[in-house]
């Protein structure tokens, strides 16, 4: 179908931009696109699940840039200490630039189209002078992308009172948020100082760039997806999603993420001998660390909740465990032994959320974890922390999660009730929703082949050029 047409993947060093985009590489490969991923050295082996099964996959790795701000040796956003910002990093994989023109200049066969997350705006520039077409990959909602491309567009001042409301007049059936509420790195933006200005470069020339893919589906969100294309001023938008492993759908863990102190095994036995729909996962994504104050509220909720639960926790880096992030509370394993399970680092989420046993999620609404909860059409209860995450109903936000432990408990208890019947019907259609996006002749998937039939047109105008 598609003739081989060579295409160059470059991911965004942060778990929920890397793996999706990893995901859609391996959905382009097998419609028949040679595919190279860029990464650096410290990333390599997130890849190597998909290498040992796509033949026509490659890496590209560079070193990562010497950077001032960010230490030696980090290459990931989860590894980032919390005083630095994604900014940074953004800043930082610029100094690719040179590296990747003289790659691109010595290919004896060099790729037709650059796909590059939305944090790698800077790779427009470079299309544009390798003239070739650069597509934005973004691992957000369309929502939350029409609104950062208005913010880029339109750059509006902050108020002076933070929870003043922000309307974005312009994107129809879109929230009201409080100022503090949007965009973190718009909010950080200092006119004038270099990081902040190569971040506005890459974001507005996000919106110029020829084309974009997003990881969502037509019936969740097609009135964004219109207001996209009208913003944009052209078609050349795709909504691909939910890109999922297929073996989060069948229930096979998919090998990703990294380590953790469950083993599968374990994981299983555990969650087998509880009822059906009475679990609450809780889980607050792989870049937030809860302080020790948040930490206990947790912990209080989950305990006076009475209910089963399994509680993925990110570990800290030693500098930071002094300080008491991510510190489970002395003494609560012991007190709610048989009730929780408590898992340090990463977890195999998509597939826990598919299993019969979970009749809920507390998440902190990141969009990977949005779209593996629908998929698993289990409810969710919202508890957004920052960046896209606050554009659901929630039960807490991170500023509020110590005083709201009581209203916490409350709402677990009801989650796994009968009194929840309705928000586990409105999950089974999401989910159904979600799945038949994927599926054969689904939006999503007609959308895939559509592109990648667009792809394959770009490599016939270079190979008649």
């Amino acid at each position: 179908m598609s003739a081989g047409a060579h295409v160059l993947l470059f991911p965004f060093p942060a778990q929920g931009h890397l793996i999706p985009l990893l995901d859609l590489a391996h959905h382009l490969a097998i419609r028949g696109l040679t595919i190279t991923i860029l990464v650096t050295p410290k990333n390599l082996h997130i890849l190597n699940p998909l290498l040992s099964k796509n033949s026509t996959i490659n890496t590209l790795v560079f070193p990562f840039p010497n950077y001032p701000s960010i230490p030696f040796g980090i290459e990931n956003l989860k590894d980032l200490p919390p005083n630095i910002r994604p900014p940074s990093m953004i800043h930082a994989l610029g100094e690719l630039y040179q590296p990747l023109l003289t790659w691109f200049r010595s290919h004896p066969s060099p790729p037709v189209a650059i796909i590059s997350d939305m944090f790698l705006g800077w790779t427009h520039r470079l299309a544009c002078q390798l003239g070739v077409r650069r597509f934005v990959f973004s691992p957000s909602g369309a929502m939350a992308l029409a609104t950062m491309y208005s913010l880029w567009q339109e750059m509006p001042n902050a108020p002076k009172d933070q929870n003043e409301l922000f309307s974005f007049s312009k994107i129809l059936s879109c929230p009201k948020y409080p100022w503090w509420q949007i965009s973190t790195i718009y909010r950080s933006y200092v006119e004038g100082d270099p990081v902040s200005e190569f971040t506005k470069e890459g974001m507005q020339a996000n919106i110029a760039s020829w084309g974009l893919i997003v990881n969502s589906f037509t019936l969740l969100e097609g009135i964004y997806f219109e207001h996209l294309r009208k913003q944009l001023g052209h078609d050349r938008v795709w909504a691909v999603g939910p890109i999922l492993p297929k073996k989060t759908i069948d229930m096979t863990p998919p090998e990703r993420g990294g380590s953790s102190t469950v083993s599968m095994h374990d994981l299983k036995t555990w969650l087998d001998t509880c009822e059906d729909h009475k679990v609450v996962y809780v889980c607050y994504g792989t870049q937030v660390l809860l302080t020790k104050d948040q930490m206990e509220a947790v912990a209080s909720g989950l305990e006076k909740s009475g209910v089963h639960f399994i509680w993925c926790v990110k570990q800290p880096s030693k500098e930071l465990v002094g300080e008491g992030y991510s510190m489970i509370p002395s003494g609560f394993e012991d007190r709610v032994a048989g009730k929780g399970l408590i898992i340090r680092g990463w977890a195999p989420q998509g597939w826990i959320l598919s299993h019969r046993a979970v009749g809920a999620f507390l998440t902190h609404c990141g969009w990977n974890s949005i779209l593996e909860g629908i998929v698993a059409g289990v409810p969710m209860l919202a508890c957004p922390m920052g960046a896209d995450q606050f554009g659901a109903k929630r039960v807490c936000d991170g500023a509020n999660i110590v005083s709201h432990s009581a209203k916490m408990a409350r709402t677990l208890m009801e989650s796994v009730s009968y009194e929840s019947r309705v928000e586990k019907e409105r999950a089974k259609e999401l989910r159904m929703a979600g799945v038949d996006a994927i599926k054969e002749d689904g939006s999503s998937d007609k959308n895939l082949n559509a592109f990648v039939k667009h792809v394959v047109g770009l490599g016939s105008e270079t190979d008649e050029g």
